[in-house]
This record gives structure tokens, C-alpha cells and sequence, in this order.
């Protein structure tokens, strides 16, 4: 349920925010106002509002498909509303380098929720590595989609262009990795059996 909930409360914001500029500038990280104003609350309200249709569907769809098995895994470890928490920490964890890196400055702007996302994907891929994930309908272990998304978002990071925020994305995936881990320690002697069993 907590899953649904996310995804409700992000699709109707962010339809909202399509065609509301004032809630859209309310809600977007815009570090400045965080620095200035201390609104807070930004660094994970960004995560509510989206770009267009296309961004917000991928990004509810990856967390459809991998958020329910992960809301188990957290209920299970950390009660009713662990999965509320770890996807709120991961809102903010994975923004905070952003912010911290442009504090200062007034034209930086991010919005979405890919680095949560992000941390949710990841932490399934530690639970089923060799589960198979769809990637423009060609089927590809879990494993090995999390070794090519995160070459492909460090490559694109240090090449600083287009409008995709690809450390959100790696700092997310990083603390769904640690969240895990720190949750379940034994996750790691899991995976490490799994991988040395692979399926394709």
C-alpha cells in the first residue's frame, strides 16, 4: 500500500505542477531557496514533481515493478512505514551533493523522483541479482543492468550535459545499497551466494 500511496501522491502533484507554474517553483529543489530561506522541504518535495509525462510514467512504473517487492523487505525489518522512510531518505540523500555543489547557485533547478527510484532498483538488484529486468523489451539480469547504469550515469555525469541529474541517480543508488545493507547485514553473504550461481 505505502507504494501506491508514493506513486498516487507523485502523479497527482505532478500532473498538478504540469500546468501550475506557482506549485511547480514551490516544490522543485531550487538551491538558493534552501540556502536563503531554509525551505527545507524541498529537498524532497523535488522528488513529487516531474518534467513531463514521459519522465513521471518511467519513473512510477520502475517503482511499481520494484517497490512492492522492496515494501515487504522494509516492513518486514523496520515496521508498517520503513519503506515510507527509506524512500524519503533516499529523496534526500541522493540531492543532497546536488544541493551542496550549487548552493549558491540561482539557475540551478532539479526535479524528479529517478534518485528514490533509483535507491529502491538497487537495493532489489542486492535482493535478486539475477532476476531479469526489461530494458527496451530485451530482457537483461538485474546484475548486470546495475553495472551498465551506473557506467553510463558516471560517464554522463562527467560530461555535464543535457538536463538528467546522473548523481542523483548514483548517490541513490548508493544508499539503497547501504540502506540495505545496514538493515540487513546479511543481504551481503545473499548476494555474494547468488552471484557466484548465475542465471541467465
Amino acid at each position: 500500500m505505502i507504494t501506491l500511496i508514493i506513486i498516487a501522491i507523485t502523479c497527482v502533484v505532478s500532473f498538478m505542477a504540469f500546468n501550475n507554474a506557482r506549485l511547480m517553483n514551490d516544490l522543485i529543489l531550487w538551491p538558493p531557496a534552501i540556502t536563503r530561506s531554509r525551505e527545507y522541504h524541498r529537498l524532497v518535495t523535488y522528488g513529487v514533481v516531474h518534467a513531463d509525462f514521459g519522465h513521471l510514467l518511467f519513473n512510477m512504473i520502475t517503482l511499481f515493478f520494484f517497490g512492492r517487492s522492496m515494501e515487504g523487505f522494509f516492513t518486514a525489518s523496520l515496521g508498517m512505514l520503513g519503506f515510507a522512510l527509506f524512500y524519503i531518505l533516499a529523496l534526500v540523500v541522493s540531492i543532497l551533493p546536488t544541493y551542496l555543489s550549487n548552493k549558491n547557485n540561482p539557475n540551478y533547478r532539479s526535479l524528479g523522483a529517478s534518485g528514490a527510484v533509483s535507491a529502491v532498483l538497487f537495493s532489489f538488484v542486492l535482493l535478486a541479482p539475477w532476476s531479469r529486468i526489461i530494458v527496451f523489451v530485451v530482457p537483461v539480469p538485474a546484475i548486470v543492468y546495475a553495472v551498465l547504469y551506473v557506467a553510463y550515469s558516471i560517464y554522463m555525469d562527467r560530461r555535464g550535459q543535457g538536463n538528467v541529474n546522473h548523481s542523483a541517480h548514483l548517490w541513490g543508488a548508493a544508499f539503497g545499497v547501504a540502506f540495505t545493507v545496514v538493515v540487513r547485514p546479511e543481504v551481503i553473504s545473499h548476494f555474494l551466494a547468488a552471484l557466484s550461481q548465475p542465471r541467465f
